[in-house]
């Protein structure tokens, strides 16, 4: 097993994988979600979710989140990223939602998805990555 390097964990991390993210929720355990995120190598982690969720509320109060990506076949590897909450705001669908849903349906899938309105009260919460933890199992 092995720790990937800074560039090897970030590229994975550009990968459209579903995360994991965890929000402190006080008096109990995290809560730890899966979701949709954005990320390109050097900079910020972004995700989307209804201003109205508990996601929403949680990261409002915390003001920091934990997100974590995973192989689920052989080799494993996962990376985790954590940091504070940088910028909240509304959701532009054209430059915030219709990029993700690409990213993560392909162009038509996600132009339908865009079209039913799912994400257009939507707010953006972007997050500074402080701490990395990787693994990747395939490297002796």
């Amino acid at each position: 097993m092995g720790t990937m390097s800074a560039e090897d964990r970030q590229a994975y991390l550009a990968k459209p994988h579903v995360g994991v993210m965890a929000i402190e929720s006080p008096g109990r355990g995290p809560l730890a979600v899966p979701i949709w995120y954005a990320y390109e190598p050097g900079g910020d982690v972004t995700i989307l979710t209804h201003p109205e969720s508990m996601k929403a509320k949680l990261l409002d109060d915390a003001g920091r989140f934990s997100l974590c990506v995973q192989t689920e076949t052989l080799p494993y590897k996962y990376v985790m990223v954590e940091g504070p909450v940088i910028e909240r705001r509304s959701c532009d669908v054209e430059a915030d939602a219709r990029p993700m849903a690409h990213r993560y349906l392909g162009q038509d899938m996600g132009d339908d998805y865009i079209g039913s309105g799912e994400d257009s009260s939507s707010v953006v919460y972007v997050m500074r990555p402080e701490r990395w933890y990787s693994v990747d199992y395939g490297i002796e």
